[in-house]
């Protein structure tokens, strides 16, 4: 039995494992379009480093046989690609992350999709990555997902390329195919601002060039990929960034002690520094570093702990700690670039729910300035960003964010951005900086209250907002409402769609981007017009629900109605008040809704009126019943 204090471990267990930990980390992903071998080059590697065991060969070997794509050889991407469906298509799904370790270097290595369809799941590989290997197929060359890759691992501030040229083997090693792929590429990314490009003619399959010098490419004098790997330069690491701490819970287990719990995403504190909290310009020192294993006297980027601070100090998940002569920006308008993931396009003015690292916040893109051409990398004039498109927009936030640009800050200059009515995540940014418009204008302060305003009136303000398709009796059940209401001494207003297109919004289509800001500037109507104690009567057909919802959210708790006045299509088409439905049947009108654009129905409207089962007149009663009983409008 070893002496743990002795020579043997000293010398033999002790020293390897100093030695494993003083090894430096690499994070590299490798990505480029479908079937270029990303897959097959990380089993590859695997295989070459001595990380495959005995027993996992021999099924690989029996895999190979059933879902390979090399004939007799073992097909090495099917060490990464575990996914049935992976395995079945012959593509990666998801991101896979393996980890491999050579005498001088570790490596975390994420195998991204190459499929269009997945290239969120790429991106999401490449926000942590140091290094990108763009493969390319010999045989193909330069294919428009390699330089889509390309200028997103460009925009999530990878700067060191490797452009393996894989495949070389069935182009009969030539090095004049290698040098074409290499020029036409290199030409592409000289606007990406990569820091260094490094070109390797490999095969994957056989171990060309990945960790043996291939003896069938005499041309070729440069260094093994794995040779490679080992060298490179890694970036300056976040820890000599400022000080950042998203606060991701409050720690408050009794009375006597009240912490807050994060991981630090940039930077380093000890107990004693000063800390400041970014939105409120709160100050504070730290009293102690919490963990897990007990206290500690500093702590840095990645570690997860718990500040406690000698102060009372207002912090909130989502807050954000930093050290007082470093502070992050605080905004809530700036611009970013955007990648956009879903199928469904992205709308200027639509609301959304952008999140950071810890905070969420409902967020528009106010404006779209262009959109990037992934093959010529020409800005693009837009209205919408369709999927796996990439924009620069103005992004707007309900709340103000604490950021930095992510130039500066890969951890806390980028976010997400959720969809509202399926919480999928349908984009991420990258924050350029804050808009100067921004820091010029600021709420006043105004004595007289909504609430005082409808007290005047003797009445509370409300929004009463009817939808419904074209045709289906909206503004006839609205203005029915109205008259009762101001019979009965109420002060209304009534904002009907055919009415205000003809003044505020005369300048919009019938486009779903214009559509979006039809109801985006109605309902900053319908919500000053509330400010002043009115009662408003919103009647607009507002076909999607997420404009809907932005709307309820822009008033106060309580004081919006969702009125669906729900008429069948074929109703509305027989009554056909203005012949819409028989030029948009004759395909003489363009998004018509409920025939050529959708119409999404309320789900849990707070009135459901069936026009089929009730005259306009009893509709508009029960409208103003409703109210009288649930104490809306102070009827």
């Amino acid at each position: 039995m070893l002496n743990p204090a002795g020579p043997e471990l000293s010398g033999g267990v002790r020293g390897y494992l100093n030695h494993q930990e003083n090894k430096t980390l690499l994070r590299f992903i490798t990505c480029g379009s479908v079937d270029d071998g990303k897959s097959t080059l990380i089993g590859r590697l695997l295989y070459d480093t001595k990380l495959i065991f005995e027993d996992q060969l021999a099924a690989l070997e029996s895999d190979s046989r059933k879902h390979g794509t090399a004939g007799e050889v073992i097909d090495f991407a099917l060490l990464v690609d575990g996914l049935e469906a992976e395995r079945e298509q012959g593509i990666t799904i998801d991101v896979a992350y393996r980890f491999f370790a050579t005498q001088k270097r570790k490596f975390i290595v994420a195998d991204t999709p190459g499929h269009e369809e997945y290239t969120s799941n790429m991106a999401t590989g490449a926000s942590t990555a140091e290094l990108a290997v763009v493969l390319v197929d010999a045989r193909k060359g330069v294919l428009e997902q390699t330089r889509r890759h390309s200028h997103i691992v460009s925009l999530l501030g990878i700067r060191h390329i490797v452009l393996a040229v894989n495949k070389i083997d069935l182009m009969d090693h030539d090095q004049s195919v290698f040098d074409a792929i290499v020029e036409e590429y290199r030409a592409f990314a000289k606007p990406l601002g990569f820091d260094d490009i490094h070109a390797i003619p490999l095969s994957a399959r056989f171990g060309d060039n990945v960790s043996i010098r291939s003896t069938a490419m005499p041309w070729y004098d440069g260094p093994t990929l794995i040779e490679h790997l080992e060298s490179v330069v890694l970036p300056d690491s976040a820890v000599e960034l400022p000080f950042r701490f998203p606060v991701q819970l409050v720690v408050r287990p009794h009375l006597d002690f009240r912490g807050f719990a994060g991981q630090i995403a940039s930077g380093k504190v000890a107990v004693g520094d000063q800390v400041v909290v970014a939105n409120s310009g709160q100050m504070g020192s730290v009293k102690s570093i919490v963990t897990a294993d007990g206290l500690l006297d500093a702590a840095r980027e990645g570690q997860a702990v718990t500040l406690v601070l000698d102060d009372e100090v207002d912090i909130s998940r989502g807050s954000m700690l930093s050290h007082p002569d470093a502070r992050p920006l605080v905004s809530d308008q700036f611009q970013a670039h955007v990648i956009w993931f879903d199928k469904k396009t992205l709308m200027p003015g639509r609301s959304y729910i952008l999140r950071t690292e810890t905070m969420s916040t409902p967020a528009s893109v106010t404006k779209l300035k262009h959109k990037i051409d992934v093959n010529s990398l020409t800005l693009e004039a837009a209205t919408h960003l369709d999927r796996n498109e990439i924009g620069v927009c103005n992004i707007s936030t309900q709340m103000p964010v604490a950021f930095d640009a992510y130039r500066d800050n890969r951890a806390t200059g980028n976010f997400t951005m959720i969809d509202r009515m399926t919480n999928a995540t349908v984009g991420a940014g990258m924050i350029d900086h804050a808009l100067r418009r921004a820091d010029n204008v600021h709420l006043q302060s105004i004595d007289v209250t909504r609430e005082a305003r409808g007290a005047l009136k003797h009445q509370k303000p409300a929004v009463l907002w009817f939808t419904g398709l074209s045709g289906s009796g909206k503004s006839t059940i609205a203005n029915l409402v109205e008259k009762q209401l101001h019979a009965l001494g109420h002060h209304t207003m009534t904002l009907d769609g055919d009415n205000v297109r003809h003044g505020l919004n005369r300048d919009l289509g019938f486009t779903e981007a214009d559509r979006v800001e039809n109801i985006r500037r109605v309902a900053e109507v319908a919500r000053l017009m509330s400010d002043a104690g009115l009662i408003v009567l919103v009647s607009f057909i507002s076909p999607f629900r997420s404009e809907r919802l932005m709307a309820r959210e822009m008033m106060a708790s309580g004081e919006f109605l969702e009125i669906f006045v729900d008429t069948p299509i074929e109703e509305c088409a027989r009554r056909d008040p203005k012949g819409l439905y028989k030029k948009a049947m004759a395909g003489n009108l363009a998004n018509f809704t409920g025939i050529s654009s959708p119409y999404e129905a309320p789900e849990q409207p707070d009135i459901h009126l069936k026009t089929v089962e009730q005259n306009a007149e009893a509709l508009a009663m029960s409208v103003v019943e409703w109210m009288t009983r649930n104490s809306v409008g102070g009827i």
